[in-house]
């Protein structure tokens, strides 16, 4: 069914997306972001249940699969990718809109709900996000601070090193995403995810072009991972005091994840007064399909009781 609902949307910002659109536009709108290495396929469950009550947008970010693959690592940069959001739902007509997002797709949400909410940070998108729903990505500026602290999640971290290190490039030149992830993480096909599922992922792998644009996310971004046992200072953007987000948040959270510490969800409430937090036990960090029905119940519920 997800297939069928594919179509491809151009965008004032120059990239045309492969989109996922499900549901009746007159419901309130879902706009959901999958994260490293994916696609849209990362919320298939989520995407079916909620369409019943919502309509469902869910691209192909810029860099994955069909949609654009700008060249220059400056493509990629967080502003860009935020621009994509807004621009899409103007695309679709969309004015207000929950934002969704897993991994980097949850690294975007964040951006997108502190621009978009009402005062947000532009203007021109101020008031167009409504509630925000993260899963397994952390406030860019606690996991900053994060790294330069923590030497858990700094360990955790040195796979970006690694992303962007040009020597990557000719791994992925050779044969794709799949050696690079083999190489850095020891690769294996998930238990979780069945052959058709997984063909669909090593599918989007094999793209050269997209498999570098993926590593250009990492490239582009000013979140800075020093090596272990380097001494480093907070970046002055991430130790300046970083606006709230005051809009309703779910941030559901994994705690098994091997990436990224719980340590990125406490005190969060500080920077998100208005914050839900679920903790889901005995599960990695792709959540939205290891542990699907449990990431529907808590945005169900988190939809429910929120405006």
């Amino acid at each position: 069914m997800l297939k069928s609902s594919l179509r491809r949307v151009y965008l004032s910002t120059d990239v045309e997306l492969d989109c996922c659109v499900i549901g009746e536009p007159s419901n309130p709108a879902i706009i959901f972001l999958h994260g490293f290495p994916e696609s849209h396929r990362t919320w298939r469950h989520q995407l079916l249940a909620l369409s019943e009550n919502y309509y469902c947008i869910a691209p192909d970010q810029r860099g994955y699969r069909g949609s654009s693959k700008p060249i220059d690592v400056s493509a990629y940069t967080a502003d860009k990718l935020t621009a994509d959001v807004f621009a899409l739902a103007d695309s679709l007509d969309v004015d207000e809109f929950t934002i969704a997002g897993h991994d980097w797709g949850g690294a975007i949400a964040w951006s997108v709900a502190l621009n978009g909410q009402p005062g947000g940070l532009n203007a021109q998108w101020a008031g167009r996000v409504t509630r925000a729903m993260i899963a397994n990505a952390p406030h860019p500026a606690v996991y900053q601070r994060l790294l330069v602290s923590d030497p858990v999640q700094r360990e955790a971290a040195q796979y970006v090193r690694f992303f962007r290190d040009p020597a990557a490039d000719a791994i992925v030149d050779g044969g794709g995403l799949l050696p690079l992830l083999e190489k850095v993480w020891g690769w294996q096909k998930p238990e979780a995810m069945d052959a058709y599922e997984y063909g669909e992922l090593l599918a989007g792998w094999e793209d050269r072009a997209a498999a570098t644009a993926m590593l250009n996310w990492y490239r582009a971004s000013i979140i800075s991972v020093p090596a272990i046992g380097e001494v480093i200072e907070v970046p002055e953007w991430a130790a300046a005091g970083v606006p709230k987000l005051t809009i309703p948040t779910l941030l559901v959270w994994a705690m098994e994840d091997k990436a990224l510490s719980p340590s990125n969800i406490e005190g969060i409430d500080e920077l998100v007064p208005d914050v839900h937090i679920e903790r889901i036990a005995d599960c990695g960090h792709f959540v939205t399909w290891e542990k699907p029905e449990a990431v529907i119940a808590a945005m169900q519920n988190f939809l429910a009781h929120t405006n």
